[in-house]
């Protein structure tokens, strides 16, 4: 039985404009398509939209086979919308061993609006657990995910210098700023105060795309 960490173990398909949905694949075959609310240990809640209504479902991850994600890019101003068909799978069979009891919230992360507020404060030393999913455009033919640009080269006008361009990073309050890319932690904090989430670029006006982030808390 195939065994998925929901948010790193996708497939991103195309589809037609009119349908704007995720999709959930179980082991058995079956297709449920609606949109990822939440992880909650080991099981994943999701909406299921049918002809018939929708409705909330709770389903164990070693029941699912896969994700398959819509991603949007293009400007939130334009409505432009552009859906991608990529057969790169980043895949880890092993669960993310997130302790029981954590709440989760589930953020997105524009490359173009900078900082993204999670609405979570956090205290020094607390650990927390970060998955995250989907691709960011941040300039001519470069795209990439949570990872960041590989063998970026250091530039001194980003957030972080040293680290890759575009990876996923955040930062406590108005001045603690850390790496997180495409680990899931735990991170240790080293401060008080509001979680932001970004990517770590010095120009976003030319950015595009989301990031789906769950922080685990």
């Amino acid at each position: 039985m195939k065994r998925i960490v929901v948010a790193t173990s996708l497939i991103v398909i195309g589809l037609a404009a009119a349908i704007s949905a995720d999709t959930l694949v179980l082991t058995n075959g079956r297709r449920i398509q609606g949109e990822l609310l939440g992880v909650f240990g080991r099981e994943i809640e999701f909406e299921e939209r049918s002809g018939a209504g929708r409705r909330i479902v709770r389903i164990p991850r070693n029941e699912i086979a896969r994700i398959e994600f819509v991603e949007e890019f293009g400007s939130r101003n334009d409505g432009n919308r552009n859906d991608v068909n990529r057969n790169d799978v980043s895949r880890n069979d092993d669960l993310l061993a997130i302790p029981r009891g954590m709440r989760e919230r589930q953020v997105s992360v524009s490359a173009r609006e900078g900082w993204a507020d999670t609405g979570i404060e956090v205290r020094n030393g607390q650990q927390i657990y970060i998955q995250s999913s989907g691709e960011v455009r941040w300039g001519p033919n470069r795209r990439d995910g949570a990872a960041g640009e590989r063998n970026s080269p250091f530039n001194a006008n980003r957030p972080l210098p040293d680290r890759p361009a575009a990876a996923l990073i955040g930062r406590i309050g108005e001045r603690d700023v850390f790496f997180i890319g495409a680990d899931q932690g735990p991170f240790r904090m080293r401060g008080n105060g509001r979680l932001f989430l970004g990517i770590n670029d010095d120009v976003l006006d030319d950015n595009s795309g989301t990031l789906r982030v769950i922080v685990s808390y």
